[in-house]
């Protein structure tokens, strides 16, 4: 029997973790992931040998590593120091000498992900060189990944240059077969958004027959959406075109202690979801270790229940 599929989409953080839950639903599982970064070791490489930013397809490569890969550690260290070395991740040089010996960005993921071992797919929204730009809610122009997430007022809007970017057509064919899209948890103006900028990714999703499940954050990013609630998540995701695109948006319930940076979800919040014709799914999801983040086994348990 043919397993179901799975896409996730996003990058930085959140993605990884989806894609370890959807391995241990037993999901033919692909990562679909942003090319927008340019801060820290992936920038740099992107500036200095004009290469894709390799750091996001990294962390979701080791993700889907064999359990007993011995390199996947190894693809993870970063040099602490050592000039023109420190703060750089192995595996991301790996992925640029790759990309020289196999001719392409592509093909150098296609070639990580054989010494890896991975159970799935890992593919870019877009082979192209793109640039994230936003405006806060003050109008405030901001140019660049890193400086829209650093940002110090909430964004408004983002946008990609150049502005119509085609799609990577492996990427747009996993969307449109999957039985499961999960879009998040992550960055929503710097990691998931991004990815649907891309000309085709939110018409492959529209096209598809997919159980469509958004993933909110369980907390907000300082500056880049703060003071948001899980109805203002949705509402820019809309704002980007997903209007009609979303089954189920999955949120934390609110409980006592909640962190002062936790995306409220209680039942205005709802309601104002629901508006929309998005069925919301509330459960606990935090991880006590880190507040700020998803629990795995509990987003897993979440999870089962929705998809």
């Amino acid at each position: 029997m043919t397993a179901r599929s799975a896409v996730a989409i996003g990058g930085g953080t959140g993605l990884p973790l989806v894609l370890r839950c959807m391995l241990a639903a037993g999901f033919d599982t692909t990562a679909v992931v942003t090319v927008a970064d340019d801060g820290g070791s992936s920038g740099h490489l992107r500036r200095e040998l004009g290469m894709l930013p390799p750091g996001d397809i990294r962390n979701c490569l080791v993700a889907l590593a064999e359990p007993e890969s011995e390199l996947a550690p190894v693809f993870q260290y970063r040099f602490p120091a050592g000039e023109g070395l420190v703060g750089h991740a192995l595996g991301n040089l790996m992925i640029a000498a790759l990309a020289d010996i196999e001719g392409g960005f592509a093909e150098a993921v296609e070639a990580a992900g054989r010494l890896l071992g991975i159970r799935g797919r890992v593919l870019p929204s877009t082979l192209a060189d793109v640039i994230l730009s936003g405006r806060d809610r003050e109008g405030r122009l901001v140019i660049g990944q890193a400086r829209v997430a650093e940002t110090e007022g909430p964004i408004a809007r983002v946008c990609l240059e150049p502005a119509d970017v085609p799609g990577y057509p492996p990427a747009l064919d996993a969307v449109r077969g999957a039985d499961i899209v999960v879009i998040g948890p992550g960055s929503l103006f710097t990691s998931i958004i991004p990815n649907f900028l891309v000309d085709g990714v939110t018409e492959a999703l529209l096209e598809s027959d997919a159980r469509v499940i958004y993933v909110c954050n369980v907390a907000n990013m300082r500056g880049e959406t703060a003071g948001m609630d899980a109805a203002d998540h949705v509402d820019a995701l809309v704002a980007h075109g997903l209007g009609g695109a979303i089954d189920v948006v999955l949120v934390d319930e609110p409980g006592p202690g909640q962190r002062a940076d936790a995306v409220e979800s209680g039942p205005a919040q709802r309601a104002r979801i629901e508006a929309e014709g998005i069925d919301v799914v509330g459960a606990d999801l935090v991880d006590p270790a880190s507040p700020a983040r998803h629990d795995p086994e509990k987003l897993l348990a979440a999870l089962s229940g929705v998809w």
